[in-house]
């Protein structure tokens, strides 16, 4: 099932949904369920699972088929065009899991680089051979990040786009003026996602798509940030900083994985999301939370 674009915005803003655990670190379908509704009808229904800010680095096999499962049965019920991401140090288990995917019906996936050690060129090549080359029925997106140790450029995205056809877009998490511009040297070939601060800087001159992150506190400001002008999204990019250096100061290093933050942005749209990430990785407080939401600023309260 491709993505498509919602009606209302320019360009289209495309989301995850984090993995809400019980106090037994049980997978909560319900809320899991609440939150897909959620973002689907106040947001977009551009929607993945099991990216970073989702924990799909840290599942297990169980866990992924019972989550994977529950959000392809989600994504029927509300009209979700759906994508899958898949992290693991093993190629072979990301294989299987596409494997997984393909047979409950998902045709979008997410990949990031094993992390164990910076691939190299030939094994760069050979990582997008046995995804985007084993399964031509698919379209892959790349999560260019940091944490997987080595961030791809125009020059290797160029090559792996010309030998995959399937291979049809990049997330990015940059505020980087000359790392946007590179990046964008390979649009149209590949849709481009940056968060909201990249996403501000590659409006002026493209048509990119918002990996919606911080924004999300507040769904309807965020489908303004996207519908706006550059002047309007300057103003927010203002703002976000405001929030992101009250994260960091609130975290205090007690906590850095992103669905730690991330799960306090769905809080504003669902009061009763719980906040814990599976351990050994530690959340937000009770009280981390009521502090950032006391700190947000006037424009982005609800």
């Amino acid at each position: 099932m491709p993505l498509h674009d919602s009606a209302d915005t320019p360009a289209r803003i495309l989301a995850t949904a984090v993995v809400p655990w019980t106090s037994r670190h049980e997978f909560s379908a319900d809320i899991f369920r609440r939150q897909v509704r959620t973002i689907a009808n106040g947001l977009t229904r551009n929607i993945y699972v099991f990216g970073t800010a989702g924990e799909g680095y840290a599942v297990t096999d169980r866990q992924f088929q019972e989550i994977a499962t529950a959000f392809w049965n989600t994504s029927l019920e509300f009209a979700v065009a759906p994508m899958l991401g898949v992290i693991s140090l093993s190629l072979g288990t990301i294989i299987e899991r596409i494997e997984l995917g393909r047979r409950l019906g998902f045709r979008a996936f997410q990949l990031s680089l094993p992390s164990w050690g910076a691939l190299n060129d030939r094994e760069l090549e050979s990582f997008f051979s046995e995804t985007c080359g084993r399964f031509p029925d698919c379209h892959f997106h790349h999560y260019n990040l940091l944490r997987s140790k080595r961030l791809l450029t125009s020059v290797e995205y160029r090559r792996l786009a010309d030998a995959h056809p399937n291979f049809v877009a990049v997330k990015a998490s940059t505020s980087d003026p000359a790392v946007v511009a590179d990046l964008l040297a390979v649009s149209p070939r590949l849709r481009f996602y940056f968060t909201e601060m990249g996403y501000a800087i590659a409006r002026r001159t493209h048509d990119v798509g918002l990996l919606i992150s911080i924004a999300s506190v507040n769904h309807r400001r965020a489908r303004e940030f996207v519908s706006g002008d550059d002047a309007r999204r300057a103003a927010d990019v203002a703002d976000f900083e405001k929030m992101i250096a009250s994260l960091k100061e609130i975290a205090g290093g007690r906590y850095h994985i992103d669905g730690a933050f991330d799960k306090m942005f769905v809080r504003f749209a669902d009061p009763d999301f719980p906040l814990a990430l599976v351990p050994p990785y530690a959340g937000p407080t009770e009280e981390d939370f009521e502090l950032f939401r006391s700190r947000l600023p006037v424009g982005w309260r609800g």
